[in-house]
């Protein structure tokens, strides 16, 4: 049985070469199929790793960890939500493999004045030369970021500082209002102006140190604790570790994806562009190769015509046919693979300018992500289209009257 199906393998393998051009337009249109799932896909996934990475070093970390019910009930009772032991809960958060830093934030809404105009803003202190390890795509555009030596310092997004006509060296005063009704204030000076992927991050956020923070709220402890991972394909297993070591101790964990659902949209929008985007390239290989293969079926009808008046079963001849076509989307699918792959290094050598997202401040430089399970993909969708345009073609072929077959192009 071996013997023989290697013997039919050879003999369809004879065929592909045996039609040069016609296999070589076919290869052409599976190539290029393929090759363009790939670019398209390498692009979409660039989208999501930087948009995903943007997220977790301007804002939240890979993953935060607050008092249950925390998310829902900040904005009316922050003060029941704190965290009392933050430094207690870091230690047992920083065993746990994978991990790689954890900070504090305390956050407050409240009022900054500039002495002409006031304006609301949400706030948080923060531990300075932790939140410079974590806010790698947060880009100064005036000023620098907050350091541990800054009682006073403040930064504030591009929108905050637009909006009350601040600059760096210029001095404000932040109110705040307590739980117990009392009002706090403390003067700060401007050390640095932000600007993050997100507009409206950027139109509300300011940021004091921590002990600035504390010394306003009149509390030691903290709202959320900021975790950063060594990896971030590492957050799901991560976020599991750290559920069962802190169970039962009235936490709430939860992780980037979570936390922006600006992301998570994203992410839904261009994974649905992207399904529609393959189904066409789908339909234009398989009317590529459906041609291609109705063509060449159609010249070689005297040929199946014999095969079938020398004894062999229509059966025998669908499979020739659909060994020949599964060949050509092999190779095909491996050419179009070598091509999208070449192409993707030669684009991402130069990179691709983008402006920015909507509602972002940032442009960035887009490049093509290989992600073997995409290119793998994408070659199995070329070959199956091979394979699916060919089942009518050698259907028909197979079902052909021998006398008729015989009488082709006499």
């Amino acid at each position: 049985m071996t013997s023989g199906f290697v013997q039919r393998l050879l003999f369809a393998l004879r065929n592909v070469f045996r039609q040069r051009v016609r296999s070589a337009g076919t290869l052409a249109a599976i190539a290029l199929g393929v090759a363009g799932l790939i670019l398209a896909g390498g692009f979409v996934q660039d989208i999501f790793y930087q948009l995903g990475e943007a997220v977790i070093h301007s804002q939240s970390g890979h993953i935060q960890i607050a008092r249950k019910g925390y998310r829902e009930g900040r904005i009316r009772s922050p003060e029941s939500f704190l965290i009392e032991q933050p430094e207690m809960l870091r230690r047992s958060i920083e065993v746990v493999p994978g991990v790689h830093l954890t900070l504090s934030r305390l956050g407050f809404s409240g009022v900054l004045n500039n002495g002409k105009r006031d304006l609301g803003i949400i706030g948080e202190g923060v531990e300075p030369a932790a939140e410079e390890t974590l806010g790698t795509f947060l880009r100064y555009i005036e000023g620098r970021p907050l350091r541990d030596e800054d009682r006073d310092g403040i930064v504030m997004g591009q929108g905050v500082a637009r909006s009350l006509g601040l600059k760096t060296g210029d001095r404000v005063n932040l109110v705040i209002s307590l739980a117990q009704g009392a009002v706090n204030t403390l003067d700060f000076e401007v050390v640095g102006v932000f600007q993050s992927f997100s507009k409206d991050f950027d139109a509300r956020a300011v940021r004091i140190p921590l002990t600035a923070a504390r010394e306003l709220m009149d509390t030691s402890a903290a709202h959320l604790m900021v975790v950063l991972l060594e990896k971030t394909e590492d957050t799901d297993d991560v976020q599991a570790l750290l559920e069962r070591t802190l169970g039962g101790q009235g936490f709430e964990l939860a992780n980037w994806r979570e936390l922006s659902d600006f992301y998570d949209k994203t992410l839904k929008l261009y994974d649905r562009q992207f399904g529609v985007l393959r189904l066409i390239i789908l339909l234009m290989v398989l009317l590529s190769v459906a041609n291609s293969v109705n063509m060449t079926l159609f010249e070689r009808t005297r040929e199946f015509g014999t095969l079938l008046a020398l004894g062999d079963k229509p059966r025998t001849v669908f499979q020739l046919i659909m060994t020949e076509s599964a060949l050509l989307g092999v190779f095909g699918a491996g050419l179009g693979i070598a091509v999208g792959c070449v192409a993707a290094w030669g684009i991402s050598a130069i990179g691709i300018p983008m402006p920015p997202p909507p509602n972002a401040n940032i442009g960035y430089v887009a490049y093509i992500r290989l992600v073997p399970l995409e290119v793998l993909l994408a070659g199995a969708i070329g070959l199956a289209a091979t394979c699916l345009a060919a089942v009518l073609p050698a259907r028909r072929a197979s079902r052909l009257r021998v006398v008729d077959a015989l009488r082709q192009g006499v």
